[in-house]
């Protein structure tokens, strides 16, 4: 079973380090953007959202930086949990290094989606597009690589996506991000997932 965490929160930190990095910056930045409210951090928060216009005037990095930016506590929350949840099963298969390139990568690849289909006066925040490429990963697990996911993960990872998409076109949401952070991690399953065996990534 995948998604079941009976780790300490000690041995947590120290199996799943990436994970838990990850969800540390969310945290972070979450309070010095959003609660904290020192000119300062309403600077950085205004360097770092994604907004389409600024992108487009050459400021790239708003691809990248967007992907550790929420903009209220339940967002924050849910997607902490979420990478939480999904985290660690694919760090441990696929090693840091290739787990950081799959998150990021899905995460970035989103933003540009939206880039060039949302609106240019459109700005965006949230680690959903990289959270998706996660589930991205693990669809192609479940439809290419059977072997190396049981059952009642599969169950709980087809419940997640299905009522992820339902819920993605509500207001507010960028629901661009969602279907191509998807897109994207299905896209590398067979560069990342097809090298695992025996439940580890054996390759690059």
């Amino acid at each position: 079973m995948f998604f079941v965490r009976t780790e300490s929160f000690k041995q947590f930190l120290r199996f799943y380090p990436v994970v838990s990095v990850i969800v540390a910056i969310n945290l972070i930045l979450y309070l010095f953007t959003r609660i904290i409210t020192l000119p300062i951090f309403v600077d950085l928060w205004t360097l770092m959202v994604g907004f389409n216009l600024y992108i487009q005037m050459g400021e790239y990095w708003r691809l990248l930086t967007p992907i550790f930016l929420h903009g209220s506590v339940m967002h924050v929350l849910f997607n902490s949990f979420s990478t939480v949840l999904f985290g660690p099963a694919l760090e441990r298969m696929l090693g840091k290094f290739k787990f950081i390139l799959a998150y990021l990568l899905t995460g970035v690849l989103a933003n540009v989606a939206y880039y060039f289909l949302g609106d240019l006066m459109g700005s965006h925040v949230g680690a959903s597009g990289a959270i998706y490429g996660l589930f991205g990963l693990y669809a192609y697990m479940i439809f290419a690589r059977r072997d190396l996911i049981d059952s009642q993960s599969t169950q709980i990872v087809v419940v997640f996506v299905i009522i992820g998409f339902l819920t993605s076109f509500g207001p507010g949401i960028n629901y661009i991000a969602h279907i191509f952070g998807f897109i994207t991690g299905v896209a590398l399953g067979p560069v990342l997932i097809d090298k695992i065996k025996n439940g580890y990534f054996d390759g690059w």
